[in-house]
């Protein structure tokens, strides 16, 4: 067994060894690193045909969540938190634009999904796009969602349930569980907003 005292001094000679190496570099702080990057540009459709994307709404603060509309729990309970949110910040909501992307293109028409976010609320807006398009958004969200066959043509989908708040500039600030319909999100936006 080599002694703890050891360890150090053979990592001490690996690295003088490696700093001669050209190319080689130690990181620049190993104790805090750079987490990946969430987010991102996206062009999607929304329910009247019109192009969405992630600057179509300048100065102004987006809830972006990924489900689909045949979801039995958690998209609903996060699209109920959201309208209870936008409902209790009054005048405030109107800085935010809530987005509901479909992760199930094929079941979630045009029309199911303007009726489907208008049930939460008017101002929450239901967009669209291909298998590939909604896949790419998805990955640069770290959204995970896999389709389950439940037989007979049926298939459900289970996906990863976060509501995401981006700010002005385009940069997810804040990951919120979409689990829970008691979650103080009316205050955290709040606070983050003003």
């Amino acid at each position: 067994m080599i002694a703890p005292r050891h360890v150090r001094v053979l990592v001490l000679i690996v690295a003088a060894a490696l700093a001669g190496v050209p190319g080689w570099a130690p990181a620049a702080d190993p104790a805090a690193p750079e987490g990946p990057r969430i987010g991102g540009h996206f062009k999607l459709l929304a329910a009247d045909g019109t192009a969405v994307t992630d600057r179509s709404f300048p100065g102004e603060w987006l809830l972006i969540y990924f489900g689909y509309t045949f979801c039995p729990d958690a998209c609903p309970t996060a699209l109920t938190t959201i309208a209870a949110a936008l409902h209790e910040l009054g005048p405030l909501a109107n800085r935010i634009q809530p987005i509901f992307i479909t992760v199930d293109p094929q079941r979630d028409t045009a029309p199911v999904l303007a009726r489907y976010v208008k049930a939460f609320d008017p101002r929450l807006l239901g967009v669209t796009g291909s298998d590939t398009q909604i896949a790419t958004i998805a990955q640069g969200f770290h959204v995970c969602y896999k389709v389950r066959s439940l037989g007979n043509e049926e298939y459900t989908i289970d996906h990863s349930s976060y509501i995401y708040l981006v700010d002005p500039a385009g940069r997810v600030v804040k990951l919120i569980t979409g689990e829970s319909a008691t979650h103080p999100l009316a205050s955290e936006l709040k606070r983050l907003i003003e």
